[in-house]
C-alpha cells in the first residue's frame, strides 16, 4: 500500500503538468525559399489552437487516470490515456506503475500482464535522456525506475522465474539505497528541494521484502534473513514507537529465525514483540496471544521446556478468552502435547490429544498432526506397535492431502520419518523421505528443505549399509545446504562428516580426509573447536590419515583430539582413554614403517594415565615420513 502512495506522488505532479507548446511565430513571406514540389523541410506546426486542445485533452485524461479507482474504471483511464499520450511519455510510463500496482494488489489479472507493463514502463524510463542511470538524474526519476524494477521483480516472482526477479529487484536496490535519509550521497546527488516531499524508505522497503521472499524462494535463507534484518529497521525508522505494525515486524523476523533453528536471535525479537503488544494493547490482546505461541516454539527449540509450557498456557488461555477457537487453538494444544512429551509427561500428552481428536474431522490435516504426535507419545513409552499404528493413521490422511497442501504433507513425512527410525523402521523412513524430496523439489519456495531431506536420505542408507546409495544423496546436500544456510552453518559440517564417513567405506580415504578436514573447519567456526562433534570430526580426519598411511599427519590430528578430550575434564575420561589407545597404535605404525627389522626394539612405552603428557615427535622424524612413499 505504501508502495502505491508513492507511486500516486510521483504521479500526480506529472500527470497534471501539461506539456508547454511554443506559439509559433508567423514566416516572413518575403524570405521563403522557392516553393519545390517534393519538399525536404518538416511540415509546419501545428496551429496553436490545435495543440492548446490537444494539450486539454490529455490533461483530461490524466485527470480521469488519476482519479479512478476501481479496476474497471482504471483500466478503461488507462485506454483513454494511451491514446492521447505518445508512446514515449514519461507520464505514460508512471502510469503503467500505478496500474500494475494496482492490478497485482488486487489480484485482478495475471502476472504476465503485470509483467508486461512493468517492462513498458522500464523502456520508457531507460530511454529517457535524463534516466535514472545517467549523471544528470533527479531524485524522482531514480525513484521511478526503481518503481518499476521492484514492479517486475515481483511479477517474476509471481511467475516463478525467481533469477529474472532477483536481478530486477538487485537492480532496483541499487537505485534507492543511495537516496536513504542516512545516505550522506543522497543529498549531494540530488539536492534537497527534490526529495523533499516524498520519502523514499517505502520504497526501499517493499524492495528489501521482495528480496527475502525471492531469496528464501531460491533457497539462500541467510541472505533473506539479512534483507528481513533491514527491512525491520526502515520499519522502525518509519514508523512511530508504539506501532502495532512495528510488534507484528519483530514477530516476523523471530519466526524467519525460528526457521532456519536459530533460536538464539529470534528469542530478543520475540520478546520486543511481546512488550510492544503489551504496553499498546494489553495483556489479553490477540497478537499478544501470538506473541506467546511464538515464544513457546522458541523456547522449546532452547531446550527450556518448562518455559515454553509456560508461554503455550498463557496463549491459550487469551485465545479463550477471546472467544478464538478454530485451527489456531487447536494447533496450540497440539503445541502444548508435543511440549509435554519433550518434558517426559507422555500420559499427559497423550490426554490432550485425544481431547483434540474429538474437536476435528475425520480426514483433516490437524488430525493426522494429533496422530504424529500421538505416536511420538507411545514411541518414547516403547510401544512400538502403538506407534506404528499411530503413524499408519497419519500417512492414510496425509496421502488424501498430497495435492492440496503438498508444502506441509512434506514436512510431515519428515517428521513421520524420524518416527519410524524411532521403531527400527528404517526402510519406511527413507521411502518416506524419498516421496517428500520428490514433493519439495517441486515447490520452488521450500528450497531449503530439500538438503536436510537430502542429508537424512542419506544418513539413513549409510547407517543401513547402503553405502553407494547413500554418497550421492550427501554430495547432493551438501551443495544445497551451502547454497540455503552459508558454507560455515553446522549442518553442512554434519554432512561432510557423513560423506566423509560413506568415501571412507567405499575405500577413498583421500576424498574421506577431504570431506573430514571440511567438516572440522565448519564445525570449528559454528560449534567451537571443543565441542564433542568437533572433535569426532577431528577424530575421523585422523583415522582418514591413518588409513592412508601418513602417520606424522594421524598423529598431529589425534594429538589434538587428545588434548580436546583432556579439556573436557572428569565428564570424557572414557574418550580420553580412547583417544589415548588410539594415538599409541598409530605411534607404533609410524615407528614399524620407519624401522620394520628393528621395530619390536623400537616400540615406547604405553601411555597409562590421562593426565600424561603426550611425547613430542621430533620434526627429523615427521620429515623422513613425509620423504617416504605412501602404502
Amino acid at each position: 500500500m505504501a508502495l502505491r502512495r508513492a507511486a500516486s506522488l510521483l504521479l500526480r505532479p506529472r500527470l497534471r503538468a501539461p506539456v508547454p507548446i511554443p506559439t509559433p511565430k508567423t514566416p516572413n513571406p518575403l524570405l521563403l525559399p522557392p516553393r519545390r514540389h517534393f519538399s525536404q523541410l518538416p511540415p509546419p506546426p501545428v496551429p496553436a489552437s490545435a495543440a492548446a486542445a490537444a494539450a486539454a485533452v490529455a490533461e483530461e485524461a490524466e485527470e480521469a487516470f488519476e482519479a479512478a479507482k476501481g479496476t474497471k474504471d482504471l483500466l478503461a483511464a488507462f485506454s483513454r490515456l494511451e491514446a492521447v499520450m505518445p508512446p514515449s511519455d514519461k507520464r505514460l510510463a508512471l502510469a503503467c506503475i500505478k496500474l500494475g500496482q494496482h492490478l497485482e494488489a488486487s489480484g485482478a489479472a495475471d502476472p504476465s500482464r503485470v509483467l508486461a507493463l512493468a517492462l513498458r514502463s522500464l523502456g520508457i524510463l531507460e530511454a529517457t535522456p535524463n534516466s535514472a542511470t545517467s549523471t544528470t538524474a533527479s531524485h524522482s526519476d531514480a525513484v521511478s525506475l526503481a518503481m518499476a524494477l521492484h514492479l517486475a521483480g515481483s511479477a517474476s516472482f509471481d511467475l516463478s522465474r525467481f533469477h529474472d526477479a532477483l536481478s530486477f529487484l538487485t537492480r532496483s536496490l541499487r537505485l534507492v539505497s543511495p537516496l536513504l535519509p542516512s545516505s550522506s550521497s543522497a543529498a549531494a546527488a540530488f539536492g534537497d528541494d527534490d526529495a523533499q516531499g516524498f520519502d523514499v524508505r517505502p520504497v526501499a522497503h517493499a524492495v528489501r521484502l521482495q528480496l527475502a521472499n525471492v531469496k528464501t524462494a531460491l533457497g539462500r535463507r541467510e541472505e533473506a534473513l539479512a534483507d528481513m534484518r533491514a527491512c525491520l529497521d526502515l520499519k522502525e525508522s518509519i514508523l512511530p514507537p508504539g506501532s502495532r505494525e512495528l510488534g507484528a515486524a519483530y514477530r516476523d523476523l523471530a519466526e524467519a529465525y525460528s526457521t532456519v533453528l536459530d533460536f538464539k536471535e529470534a528469542l530478543p525479537l520475540c520478546e520486543k514483540a511481546l512488550e510492544l503488544h503489551q504496553s499498546t494493547l494489553g495483556k489479553n490482546s490477540v497478537e499478544v496471544a501470538h506473541d506467546r505461541r511464538l515464544l513457546g516454539v522458541i523456547y522449546t527449540g532452547l531446550e527450556q521446556h518448562e518455559q515454553a509450557l509456560q508461554q503455550n498456557e498463557m496463549s491459550q488461555k487469551v485465545m479463550k478468552s477471546w472467544g478464538v477457537a478454530g485451527d489456531e487453538l487447536l494447533h496450540a494444544e497440539i503445541d502444548a502435547a508435543n511440549i509435554k512429551i519433550a518434558l517426559g509427561k507422555c500420559d499427559e500428552a497423550v490426554t490432550v490429544l485425544r481431547n483434540v481428536s474429538k474437536q476435528v474431522e475425520k480426514d483433516s490435516e490437524i488430525r493426522a498432526l494429533v496422530f504424529i504426535s500421538m505416536a511420538k507419545a507411545l514411541a518414547n513409552q516403547e510401544k512400538a506397535g502403538d506407534t506404528k499404528r499411530c503413524l499408519e493413521i497419519a500417512c492414510d490422511i496425509l496421502e488424501k492431502e498430497e495435492l492440496a497442501a503438498p508444502d506441509k504433507v512434506a514436512e510431515a513425512y519428515v517428521e513421520v520419518s524420524s518416527l519410524y527410525e524411532m521403531v527400527n523402521e528404517f526402510d519406511k523412513a527413507i521411502s518416506l523421505l524419498k516421496r517428500s524430496l520428490g514433493m519439495l523439489e517441486r515447490i520452488p519456495q521450500a528450497q531449503h528443505m530439500e538438503g536436510n531431506v537430502a542429508a537424512r536420505i542419506g544418513w539413513l542408507l549409510l547407517l543401513t549399509g547402503k553405502v553407494s546409495e547413500a554418497v550421492p544423496y550427501l554430495e547432493d546436500a551438501v551443495e544445497r545446504m551451502k547454497d540455503s544456510f552459508g558454507p560455515k552453518h553446522y549442518g553442512v559440517g554434519y554432512v561432510y562428516n557423513n560423506l566423509g564417513a560413506a568415501y571412507m567405506e567405499i575405500g577413498r580415504p583421500q576424498s574421506a580426509a577431504q570431506m573430514f578436514a571440511l567438516a572440522k573447519e565448519v564445525m570449528d567456526v559454528s560449534l567451537g573447536p571443543h565441542h564433542s562433534d568437533t572433535i569426532e570430526a577431528c577424530q575421523s580426519l585422523a583415522n582418514a590419515y591413518n588409513a592412508m598411511g601418513s602417520y606424522a599427519l594421524a598423529m598431529e590430528f589425534q594429538k589434538r583430539v587428545v588434548d580436546s578430550w583432556r579439556n573436557h575434564g572428569p565428564s570424557a575420561r572414557d574418550e580420553l582413554k580412547e583417544a589415548i589407545r588410539l594415538y599409541e597404535q598409530i605411534k607404533i605404525k609410524a615407528l614399524s614403517c620407519l624401522s620394520p627389522e628393528n621395530s619390536a626394539i623400537a616400540l615406547p612405552e604405553p601411555l597409562e594415565k590421562e593426565d600424561q603428557k603426550l611425547p613430542y615427535w621430533p620434526p627429523a622424524v615427521v620429515l623422513v615420513h613425509l620423504l617416504l612413499p605412501r602404502q
